[in-house]
């Protein structure tokens, strides 16, 4: 990781740059998929499939028996941890149920607001060589309470046409009501346009590869999303107090997801700087990805500070998807930060554990856009509409004020729906 001391605030923005490789190749394919899949339907996505994988599921839709099987195949304990960590999320996305407002802005003119599902919401779930069952649970709980009506979810197979079980397991715990094999930017545009197979999502939602976030923001003129996203990234903020095995531990969970993955740690010592990369270097022999966290580590950086304030005012340039803050007062900083997916208070509040079953949601937004976009919450599953009710009174009242702005604005017949209102005689 390359070391910045002290550095002239002139310099944050490009020391909050995330390394993310030239996409313009990637961009031009993507493009192509989304248009073959939009105009030939699964006959696009089978033939796609099968030049990229080498091959191609002969049906798309999990079966029943798909489901009965992966049950077979997870560890009870599994099963467990599952449950625990549903329980978890059900618990705190549930405390986010919007109560209808009912306001009475003035006699005769009450207002409302109510929160309506969407419909139709299409989840993509990442396979590979990390298949993310935990992303099941962080989309699909909260889809269920906020009462999305039709739930699709899209995850690749292997090339025996298999879904991971434990991936499986979980959409079924949830009760996702279609499942597809499909992956990359071709599941993306199958859930943007439908196909004879899938229907068309009102919303879409879940990471992915670079591929699939193209796909997503190219789709996204004709289809909700859920943000913009890029490669995971944390920022630790550690003063003297911190201990350096765990905050190197923390770096590494999140240098495991990928080579194009960034973490920064953030101190005021050189010697605690020192200290960390010593325990990052004698965790890093253990771990199975350990190629890929190295490569994200090429592309990370250690700042030194001198005071709090900077590293405050650094944490809220850079904007961080994860945010942890393992300081003797970590509350004195975590009120002071604006611009966090989400933060991780203490010694004992891992990544890992917002990761997977603390409660909070894992799917956050990345590169820079916390200063603009929440994380996946109840929210993200619903929208809110208003309702107005004007009583002859009500509107007689407020009339004038709204001639008055109509004709400001030059529009006589805003005005004249007023006006015909309350020149007619009750009957």
């Amino acid at each position: 990781m390359k070391r910045f001391i002290n550095p002239d605030p002139g310099t944050w923005e490009a020391l909050s740059s995330r390394q993310t490789p030239s996409d313009a190749g990637i961009a031009e394919s993507v493009k192509d998929i989304v248009e073959k899949v939009r105009n030939g339907g699964d006959r696009a996505i089978r033939e796609i499939t099968e030049g990229i994988d080498g091959s191609c599921p002969e049906t798309f839709e999990v079966s029943e028996a798909e489901l009965d099987y992966a049950d077979a195949q997870v560890p009870q304990q599994m099963k467990e941890a599952l449950g625990e960590a549903a329980g978890n999320i059900r618990a705190f996305h549930n405390a986010q149920v919007f109560k209808p407002l009912e306001v009475k802005c003035q006699d005769g003119v009450k207002c409302w607001q109510k929160s309506v599902p969407i419909d139709s919401i299409g989840l993509y779930i990442p396979g590979g060589s990390a298949p993310l069952f935990s992303t099941v649970l962080m989309l699909a709980i909260p889809a269920k309470i906020a009462g999305c009506s039709k739930m699709a979810m899209c995850t690749p197979c292997n090339k025996e046409g298999k879904v991971n079980s434990t991936v499986l397991y979980a959409a079924k715990m949830c009760g996702i009501d279609k499942i597809y094999k499909i992956g990359g930017a071709q599941a993306i545009a199958a859930m943007a346009y439908g196909t004879e197979t899938i229907g068309k999502a009102d919303k879409i939602f879940g990471p992915g590869n670079r591929y699939v976030v193209k796909a997503k923001q190219l789709v996204s003129k004709d289809v909700a999303i859920d943000m913009p996203a890029g490669p995971s990234e944390v920022l630790v903020i550690a003063d003297a107090n911190a201990n350096p095995e765990f905050v190197a531990a923390d770096l590494l969970s999140q240098a495991e997801h990928g080579q194009d993955s960034q973490v920064i740690l953030v101190c005021f010592s050189e010697s605690f700087a020192d200290r960390t990369m010593e325990s990052v270097g004698r965790q890093l022999g253990s771990l199975p990805r350990k190629d890929i966290a190295k490569g994200s580590l090429e592309n990370s950086r250690t700042l030194v500070f001198d005071t709090i304030g900077q590293a405050v005012d650094f944490t809220n340039c850079y904007a961080p998807e994860h945010l942890i803050i393992q300081t003797e007062r970590p509350w004195e900083i975590a009120d002071k930060i604006k611009a966090a997916g989400s933060v991780f208070i203490g010694a004992y509040s891992p990544e890992s554990a917002g990761d997977y079953a603390s409660g909070t949601n894992h799917t956050l937004p990345t590169s820079g856009w916390a200063k603009s976009f929440s994380g996946v919450n109840l929210d993200a599953f619903s929208r809110k509409m208003t309702y107005q009710e004007l009583t002859r009174d009500g509107l007689l009242n407020l009339a004038g004020t709204i001639v008055t702005m109509a004709e400001g604005e030059g529009l006589a017949a805003h005005a004249n729906a007023v006006k015909i209102r309350i020149e007619k005689k009750e009957d």
